[in-house]
Formats: structure tokens, C-alpha cells, sequence
């Protein structure tokens, strides 16, 4: 069968079970109800405090089959999945899943020799990085690992379709009876939004911490009535690795043209003005974008509802500023971020349920006025590729990019029309979609300004203030004419990738390269 998108897919696909086409961005009418998570109960008298990870492991029992939950908020100083893994090595436990919310990064590569002894035999994620991504496209996993979203992540816990039987919660600072945070201790991380849900639905939560304070913790995000086990540990997560490659402002002359171009887009848009809600990606030029968009707010003396999403320094001077009235903060993208959660009110901590669920009674990013987001590769249908390259070897995932894509009046793509001068990035066909081309409106490249010919009336508007319009099919003549056209992976290996949208259909496939 064909989905919204053109994509062939099975009926069924082993390791995966039923799939369900994409049929479009708000298609799809939920008939699920959430699952009940298990009735616990603590005698008064009771400890939750157990001595390490492996009286953890006996205490559950963990054993073959389970999956195990992490979070990324400390993305490449992530620390607690070696801790984990390390101990299942060591008593013999096979055929276990992995859940992250994002991740693993490129200090996770340790994960391959696992995934190669059958330790991990399949995984669940919003994205991969590095050593281990390309160890899955290569076919390292028997089952294909799935790849969904971040507001997909809580539907998928919610439904029961990703049934977690113990999360470890790398948790800054706890108390002895489990309530916990990221907003303090030294391994700080901000906001602990990913986890919430898992929190709330798996069989057993585990708080892991470095920095055990007296009861009661006084700054809880996630708290005792849903934590089981305590455990101490001397370091749960480097802070230090929190900001990475993927988190830092350009300083790239022609992608900072293309950041002050986006801003310009904005405000040619009409929506810059009072009340105004905004999100930039995790890439360099959409973070440079936000430091244009503070100039032209100041200038005009604008002051915006909110900014949400993964908050980086930029938007917390912006917050600060009051060019924003609320950051809503499901991840924090650097160390002024967290110290911002810790003592800004008005930087409010938020679970990824109510940033980008789409089955829920309103998430934030349906707010938004505008995103501005990245690409690996833009097809001439505005369909945009942010999980492979274009070679096919996965190299990152979806993560909010969807879900915002999705929910915002305008998302607008920013990306150089090629990539290291070799590879064009406009083309006919992207390799492997993440985000349909329905819910892009502007693509901004060195060159110029494609809008998606669903909207006339803001090519006009964008025309108007002098923007360089083209259309879409004009930039991918001047990528190839500058790099030559591109071949086509091989795609008929099998399938080691199931990308879904963020309601839980597949959008895409991934094949072993």
C-alpha cells in the first residue's frame, strides 16, 4: 500500500506488527483510551532506598525481554545507560529493549557491543546519533528499531503501544522517598519533561541521582507517588554534555544571512506582533534566528505570549527581556537554561505530553505562530528529510520537528541549498520523510525563499517586503547546476527503520545500507 506520502509499505511488518499508512498531518481521529498504569502502595514504615543498580535489577526483577526506559535531557553527558547495561551484562539478561526519549548520542557507542551480544535486541527512540546510528542502518538490531516522535512518545506510553516495564530516571536531585528534579544538584539539567509519562505508566519507575537531599525536596517535577526505588549513584549525568554540535548559534556568515532572512520572512508574514508564540529548532541558523527576531521585537517594542519547546540561551534573553511573557520548557539546551528553570516563574518546566501530543485536549506547539526548523534534505514537494542522508544512513530523527511542523501557523525550513558543497539539498525526492510538505510553508535557503503554492496569499506578502521569492523547483535546478544530480541509495535491503508520524502511523521506511 501507498501512504499519504507515496511511500510502499507492508501490511505487517515482523519485529514491528500492523502498520497503519499515513494518511495526513490531522487525518487520523483517535479510538484509543490511555491504559491504566499499576495500582503501588508504601507501608509508612517502608524504604524506597536501595543500596545500588544491581539490587536494583534482583529487587524487580529485571529480566530477559523487558524494556528499559532513559531519558536524554543530558544528551552526549548522558551517563546512566552504560551504569544500566553494564550490570545486565554481568547477569546474564538478554533481549532487551531500549527506550530513549532522544538519543543515543555519540557517547553511547559502547551501546553497539551490547546490541552485537544480544543484550539489546531492539529499540525505541525519537532519534539516533553517531556510531550507533549507522550500526542500525547496518542492520546491527534483529528487530527495526521505531522511530517516532516527541509528542509521539506519550501518545504511543498512553495508548499501551509502548509498554515500558522499568525507567530509570537519571534524576539531579531527589529525597530518600523519591521526589525528584532536574532543576538542581550538579548534574542539573532543567526541565525533566520527556519522563513524565513514563513516570506515570510504567510497571516500575527507578530515580537515580548523584545528590540525595533532605525530605522533603521542595522543587518537585516528578514525585513520590510515582516513584518506587531511590538509588544513589556517583554521577548520573554530565551536565557538560548537555550542549553539543547540533545546540550551538552559527557564526557562518551565509547562515546567519539565512537567519536574518528568516526573521525577515516572520515579520513579512504578519504575525510578528503582540501575542506573538515562537520556536526555533536545535540547529545553528534557527538559533541565530532567534537573536534577529529579538532585535526587530525590541525595535517594535512587541512583547509575545510565549516561546516553547527545547528553550537555549537565546530564548531565555528574550524571556528575560520580557519579549516573552512565559518559556514553556520540555528540554533545556544549556546551562543558562537550567539555572533560568531554577529561579525564572516564569520559565515553566512542562511535560511532552502537553508540548506536542497530538491526542490530548490542546498541546502547546497548536499555539504557536511560528517555527523555524532545519532539514537534511527538501523535496519539490516540501517534504522534508531529517532522520538519514542522503546516502540512507539514519543520522538523527524526527523530535519535535513534526509535531511543531504540524501544529504552528508557519514553519519555515531553513537550510543551505547544498550540503559541504557535494550533495544538493533541494532535490526531487527526499530520501526518507520525517515531515509531510502539507505542514511546510517556507523554505529559506542562500539563494532564496520558496513558499509551498498551498499559500498564496503569504508568497504575495513575502514578495511584498522584498523577500527573494522563488519557486521551489527553481532552487533545486540552481543545487544541481552547483553539485551535479545526486544518485540514489540502494533501498531493497530490509527494513531496519520504522519512521512514525506523530499520531502513530508510518510515514516512512528505512532500509539497511
Amino acid at each position: 500500500m501507498k501512504n499519504a506520502v507515496g511511500r510502499d509499505l507492508p501490511d505487517f511488518l515482523e519485529g514491528y506488527g500492523e502498520i497503519k499508512p499515513f494518511v495526513g498531518a490531522f487525518a487520523t481521529i483517535p479510538t484509543i483510551r490511555k491504559t491504566s498504569p499499576k495500582v503501588k502502595f508504601t507501608l509508612p514504615t517502608a524504604s524506597k532506598r536501595l543500596d545500588n543498580l544491581e539490587a536494583v535489577f534482583k529487587k524487580i526483577p529485571i529480566t530477559d525481554g523487558m524494556m528499559l526506559s532513559f531519558h536524554h535531557h543530558h544528551r552526549d553527558g548522558e551517563r546512566l545507560l552504560g551504569q544500566v547495561f553494564a550490570i545486565a551484562e554481568k547477569l546474564g539478561i538478554k533481549n532487551l529493549g531500549l527506550s530513549v526519549t532522544g538519543g543515543p548520542f555519540p557517547f553511547h557507542e559502547f551501546l553497539i557491543e551490547y546490541m552485537q551480544k544480544g543484550i539489546i535486541t531492539r529499540m525505541v527512540t525519537s532519534g539516533i546519533y553517531g556510531s550507533v546510528a549507522k550500526a542500525v542502518s547496518q542492520g546491527v538490531l534483529p528487530q527495526p528499531v521505531v522511530l517516532h516522535t516527541h509528542g509521539g512518545r506519550p501518545r504511543k506510553v498512553q495508548a499501551g503501544e509502548l509498554k515500558v516495564d522499568v525507567v530509570f530516571i537519571a534524576a539531579p536531585s531527589a529525597d530518600d522517598n523519591g521526589n525528584i528534579t532536574g532543576a538542581i544538584g550538579p548534574s542539573a539539567c532543567g526541565s525533566l519533561g520527556y519522563h513524565f509519562a513514563d513516570a506515570e505508566y510504567a510497571e516500575t519507575v527507578v530515580a537515580v541521582t548523584d545528590n540525595i537531599v533532605p525530605f522533603p525536596l521542595t522543587r518537585i517535577s516528578i514525585p513520590q507517588t510515582q516513584v518506587d526505588y531511590v538509588v544513589k549513584v556517583d554521577q548520573c549525568g554530565d551536565p557538560n554534555g548537555i550542549v553539543s554540535g547540533t545546540t550551538k548559534k552559527t557564526t557562518d556568515p551565509a547562515k546567519l544571512a539565512m537567519a536574518e532572512t528568516c526573521a525577515n520572512v516572520i515579520k513579512g508574514s504578519g504575525l510578528l506582533k503582540d501575542g506573538f508564540s515562537f520556536q526555533t529548532g536545535a540547529g545553528g541558523p534557527s538559533l541565530a534566528a532567534a537573536h534577529f527576531v529579538s532585535e526587530m521585537m525590541q525595535k517594535d517594542q512587541i512583547q509575545g505570549s510565549f516561546c516553547a519547546g527545547g528553550i537555549h540561551a537565546y530564548l531565555v534573553e528574550m524571556l528575560e527581556m520580557g519579549l516573552f511573557r512565559t518559556a514553556f520548557d520540555v528540554q533545556s539546551f544549556d546551562l543558562q537554561t537550567v539555572a533560568s528553570m531554577a529561579k525564572n516563574p516564569n520559565h515553566i518546566e512542562i511535560s511532552a505530553d502537553y508540548y506536542a501530543n497530538p491526542f490530548n485536549n490542546g498541546c502547546i506547539v497548536h499555539k504557536l505562530d511560528t517555527v523555524i526548523l532545519g532539514a537534511t534534505e527538501v523535496d519539490t514537494d516540501f517534504n522534508v528529510n531529517v532522520v538519514s542522508g542522503s546516502n540512507g544512513v539514519i543520522m538523527g530523527g524526527s523530535g519535535g520537528h513534526s509535531d511543531t511542523a504540524a501544529g504552528a501557523k508557519m514553519t519555515i525550513i531553513v537550510t543551505n541549498l547544498t550540503r559541504g558543497g557535494k550533495y544538493p539539498i533541494v532535490m526531487d525526492e527526499v530520501t526518507t520523510v520525517t515531515t509531510p510538505g502539507e505542514s511546510i510553508d517556507v523554505v529559506v535557503t542562500e539563494v532564496g525563499v520558496a513558499v509551498n503554492p498551498k499559500n498564496d496569499e503569504l508568497k504575495r506578502r513575502l514578495a511584498d517586503a522584498g523577500l527573494p521569492v522563488k519557486d521551489i523547483h527553481e532552487l533545486k535546478k540552481i543545487a544541481e547546476d552547483t553539485v551535479g544530480v545526486p544518485g540514489k541509495p540502494k533501498q531493497d535491503g530490509r527494513i531496519v527503520g520504522v519512521v512514525e508520524y506523530r499520531d502513530g502511523t508510518v510515514i516512512d521506511l528505512v532500509r539497511q545500507v
